[in-house]
């Protein structure tokens, strides 16, 4: 099958369904518009990658503004252009407010549309002209997609088409438990971009806490990610009185994920909103037990009591209690972390992940 997608190239979502598809043997075509680094991909098979090259500042790319818009627009042409060149069976845009307008305006078919998470939780409610550009791309598109339950409700808010579920797993050979030396420090640990909406700064509040309430155990916390909080951040850890016991690691490679959630004694995710909690799919995967808010997409793919306890959002003190079961409890982590991977394994397996898109794809194709 030949398959056209409109994504961001950077994204390592989006490298994950573009390598899995070629590996199948299907012929891709990547069209992207901000300028990327196409390294990851190298070695790939059946694969042909075109970037519009543009570069957008964090406002334009992120919160999808008009002078954003306009930008992006200006790939449509070349949208069109590579689209008649490579003849596919199916265009498939990643990200409905973006990507998604771009192969609504193209006009071809077969066009499926994913959508990810703030192109419906916050680009519709920009304002009028946002949310009704959002529909006029659902109108477009012959089926929309949605890795959550969650997201697709959010999603019908603005469409009365079906919507399937196309979860956004992991691959449970490499997520698995891996070989690490464990010392007597109680590891708590969190992989997330440094940004507000995912709730950090609760974190941190809830590990000092923590560390009141369990003086006499030696805690660490690690933080790996990058974004605009890493300086707030790390002020907040000095006024609290926890900066010797609190490690920023800043960006990890996707591929030493497995070994680092293996570390972890608990992974921790506060987040004021996930459509989607792939950071606590990819832990319970690694058989690491979770405390996460109930943020919609925690709450579906996290057994509360069973994978890891789900706390109320913008709750730091329930968290740090969550926190202190699983301290004081080493046969309760043990059994979640188990109960996380099996889970997994029945829910979130990435290879039946994209046999599911494939039959979409099926059932489309010309």
């Amino acid at each position: 099958m030949r398959i056209f997608i409109l994504s961001e190239i950077i994204s390592i979502h989006t490298r994950r369904w573009v390598t899995s598809l070629c590996q199948r043997g299907h012929t891709v075509f990547l069209f992207g518009l901000l300028k990327s680094d196409v390294t990851p991909y190298d070695g790939i098979p059946n694969l042909t990658i075109y970037s519009c090259g543009y570069s957008l500042d964090e406002i334009s790319r992120r919160r999808q503004w008009i002078n954003g818009k306009i930008q992006y627009l200006g790939g449509l042409s070349a949208a069109k252009r590579k689209i008649k060149e490579f003849k596919p069976d199916i265009l498939h845009a990643h990200y409905a407010s973006s990507y998604g307008l771009i192969g609504a305006l193209a006009g071809f078919h077969p066009f499926i549309v994913s959508v990810w998470g703030s192109d419906v939780y916050e680009y519709p409610n920009a304002g009028t002209v946002y949310r009704r550009l959002l529909q006029y791309t659902f109108k477009k598109a012959d089926t929309i997609l949605s890795t959550s339950h969650c997201m697709a409700a959010e999603t019908r808010k603005y469409t009365d088409k079906d919507i399937s579920i196309t979860p956004f797993g992991v691959d449970t050979k490499r997520f698995a438990p891996q070989p690490v030396s464990k010392s007597d420090q109680f590891v708590i640990g969190n992989v997330k971009t440094l940004r507000h909406v995912y709730g950090i700064d609760l974190l941190i509040k809830a590990f000092a806490e923590l560390c009141s309430m369990a003086p006499d155990r030696n805690l660490l916390l690690k933080i790996a990610g990058t974004g605009p909080q890493w300086q707030e951040l790390q002020t907040l850890c000095n006024t609290l009185g926890i900066s010797n016991k609190v490690q920023f690691l800043g960006y990890i490679p996707n591929e030493q994920l497995p070994t680092l959630y293996s570390s972890f004694d608990v992974s921790v995710s506060l987040s004021r909103r996930e459509s989607f909690g792939v950071v606590a799919v990819e832990a319970m995967a690694c058989e690491c037990p979770v405390v996460a808010s109930a943020a919609d997409g925690f709450k579906e793919v996290v057994a509360d009591g069973e994978t890891g306890f789900i706390v109320p959002v913008e709750d730091s003190h329930s968290a740090a209690l969550a926190l202190q079961k699983l301290v004081s409890d080493e046969s309760l982590r043990i059994s979640m972390g188990r109960a996380g991977r099996q889970r997994v394994l029945r829910l979130y397996d990435w290879e039946r992940n994209v046999d599911t898109m494939e039959g979409i794809y099926s059932r489309y194709a010309k």
